[in-house]
């Protein structure tokens, strides 16, 4: 079960808000986290498209070096929740956030935070993978580009590094000035795993990243992030029990816009505390 938060006041961000991107990187002096703390830290978080309340209350912590999976039926706001430590839902008419997100102690909603920036420190890789309509090569430096890198033995390297740690190297290394299109699913997503991790993020966020993939190459994704973790804080949303129950450290259940329990993933998946948490694992519902 998630400890109890402090008391906190609360934060509203509208999207669209204007940002100041003349402050300083959130990088700089960056604070230590305080000891139990998590990397990534929601406290009492309510969000709502319009007059609809699709998260209620939910404060959950995210450790380094941990994988923490987000299960619960279709609706039930996982994958709201997941864009809430990104500020993906910025981009919607009328969203609504209140309560407090942070990252190493930093509130990510305040007006100071340039979003571009907190987006290279918070990556995200989506249910469908979603390549560039470019190479393979310029798909994996894209962000580095972005960012200024121009040098092409830097670039190079960085292809290099990232294809490998997405575990596609030895499959792309001699076409990758072919397009990303014509690699099969499983490849594209981790092409997008490793353009993800060529800004050399802190966090990576996953949205149901194999539930259009086959068995093996959801192996591959599985395998790849148990080997992520050893560098980043995950977060992922699955529906597979058995995939949150293979690769994950933490496991939070969410029903209807709550989050009804958190917890080490074994023990969620064999003596969970509230019954709703059994029911669902146990297939009675979902």
């Amino acid at each position: 079960m998630v400890k109890p938060m402090p008391d906190h006041p609360s934060t509203t961000i509208e999207p669209g808000a204007s940002i100041d991107s003349e402050v300083a990187d959130m990088t700089t002096q960056r604070p230590s986290p305080q000891p139990g703390r998590g990397k990534l830290s929601a406290r009492g978080v309510d969000f709502f498209y319009g007059s609809f309340r699709a998260l209620t209350g939910v404060s959950l912590e995210a450790y380094s070096n941990e994988i923490t999976a987000l299960i619960g039926p279709s609706g039930c706001g996982k994958s709201t929740f997941l864009r809430v430590f990104n500020r993906m839902n910025d981009e919607i008419p009328g969203a609504k956030i209140t309560g407090k997100v942070t990252l190493d102690d930093e509130d990510i909603y305040h007006k100071s935070v340039d979003v571009a920036t907190l987006r290279k420190k918070i990556g995200m890789v989506f249910q469908k993978a979603n390549p560039f309509p470019k190479s393979i090569f310029e798909n994996v430096v894209y962000g580095p580009r972005v960012h200024g890198e121009k040098n092409r033995a830097v670039l190079r390297d960085t292809a290099e590094k990232y294809l490998r740690k997405a575990a596609l190297w030895d499959e792309v290394k001699d076409k990758l000035n072919e397009s990303a299109f014509a690699l099969s699913g499983g490849q594209q997503q981790r092409l997008c795993i490793a353009r993800s991790l060529a800004v050399e993020p802190e966090v990576l966020l996953m949205d149901e990243p194999t539930s259009a993939l086959d068995p093996n190459a959801t192996f591959k994704i599985e395998e790849l992030m148990k080997e992520l973790k050893q560098d980043l804080t995950v977060v992922i949303v699955t529906h597979n029990m058995q995939q949150a129950s293979r690769v994950s450290d933490k496991t939070a259940f969410f029903l209807l816009g709550e989050m009804i329990e958190h917890g080490d993933t074994e023990k969620i998946f064999t003596v969970p505390h509230d019954q709703r948490t059994e029911d669902y694992i146990s297939g009675r519902f979902g």
